[in-house]
């Protein structure tokens, strides 16, 4: 396990947010001359890639976890519509409604593991999985004109609208699942995860579901993640509570910046949203001029403990880099290299991120 110290962590986000330096200007300047940059089929050839190593007949497979989930299928699902895959994506999608939306609440079971008798090992929703599908089934009925699509996707969103959404005294939250956050689950009260927060999933959704304020849903997230803000480094911790009012590390996890809340600048940078001030505590976490981080973050003393594993953290960081800076991405970050099943795909998911949103990055 790799240890640094708050300071000296603290001494890699002064040098990650200096102005760009001759070599990275140097850079800039090749691309600029058509010598860089992603080749025209550069997500055909991820994609294929992908489908290779986790995708067996329509079921995505986490292989470190070694289980598939509803966030792996919707993340599939997505990254087949923009790859124009629509073989692969129908796979997927029929898969996972066979095996996943088995529950009258019209929310997927979130865990399946192959080596279980039952194989569905846990019925309870994770709402950011719901989230992914619908959103990758709403591109998938703009892409191909696919009524059916939409529909499904209609059907997901009021799901998730009717079971998972809620008021709180700090606005309309996104509960995490159907069961097991709520204030009388937890002695600190109501638990979120601000990265299930799909922020740009949001703005396909008002159009789907007019009994949910999605509008306000997004405010809640945007305004708990301003105010979800811990320790030195001032970022946000995987989970949070809100039962005091105003966000907490939540007592039953970790006071962590890990896994989930690495996704969060993900989200930030894809949506159509001018919210620089959010993006600013994650810029930091990696250093690409010395090619340090990104590391996981205990959130009491600002030390970095593990780093993330896999060049796709950092094409994560990157891509908020580009939003706030307009910082160009290194070049090795611009092939993706098949790696474990989260790395990989928030590694497409960012160039595409990007792509659609900053290719001036690219």
């Amino acid at each position: 396990m790799v240890r640094r110290t708050g300071m000296a962590l603290a001494m890699l986000i002064a040098a990650a947010v200096l102005p760009l330096g001759a070599n990275a200007a140097s850079l800039g300047s090749e691309r600029a001359q058509g010598t860089g940059g992603l080749s025209a089929n550069w997500l055909e050839t991820a994609w294929s890639a992908y489908k290779k190593r986790f995708v067996r007949a329509g079921r995505v497979i986490d292989d470190v976890n070694r289980i598939s989930h509803s966030e792996g299928q919707g993340y599939a699902m997505l990254i087949a519509v923009k790859a124009g895959d629509r073989a692969a994506f129908e796979e997927i999608w029929q898969w996972t409604k066979r095996e996943l939306y088995i529950d009258p609440s019209g929310l997927a079971a979130w865990k399946w593991d192959d080596s279980a008798a039952s194989k569905v090992t846990d019925k309870n929703n994770a709402s950011d999985g719901d989230i992914l599908i619908a959103w990758a089934l709403a591109e998938a009925a703009e892409r191909w004109g696919s009524l059916q699509h939409r529909e499904a996707a209609r059907d997901i969103v009021r799901a998730v609208g009717k079971q998972n959404i809620a008021s709180s005294p700090v606005g309309t939250i996104l509960m995490p699942g159907r069961i097991g956050f709520s204030p009388e689950d937890h002695p600190d009260g109501q638990i979120l995860n601000l990265s299930y927060w799909v922020f740009p999933a949001f703005e396909r959704f008002a159009a789907l579901d007019s009994d949910t304020d999605w509008a306000d849903v997004q405010a809640t997230g945007l305004k708990l993640l301003r105010e979800s803000r811990f320790g030195p480094l001032r970022l946000p911790a995987d989970w949070i509570s809100i039962g005091s009012g105003r966000p907490a590390p939540a007592e039953s996890f970790p006071a962590k910046f890990s896994y989930n809340a690495i996704r969060i600048p993900l989200y930030l940078t894809w949506a159509k949203l001018n919210q620089p001030e959010l993006l600013r505590p994650f810029v930091g976490l990696w250093n690409n001029e010395l090619n340090l981080g990104p590391f996981e973050v205990d959130l009491s003393s600002g030390s970095a403990q593990q780093p993330f594993g896999g060049i796709g953290f950092k094409a994560v960081i990157a891509s908020a880099k580009c939003a706030l800076h307009k910082q160009r991405l290194n070049e090795p970050l611009l092939k993706v290299e098949t790696d474990s099943y989260y790395a990989t795909t928030l590694h497409i998911l960012s160039l595409v991120a990007l792509q659609e949103r900053y290719p001036e990055c690219l």
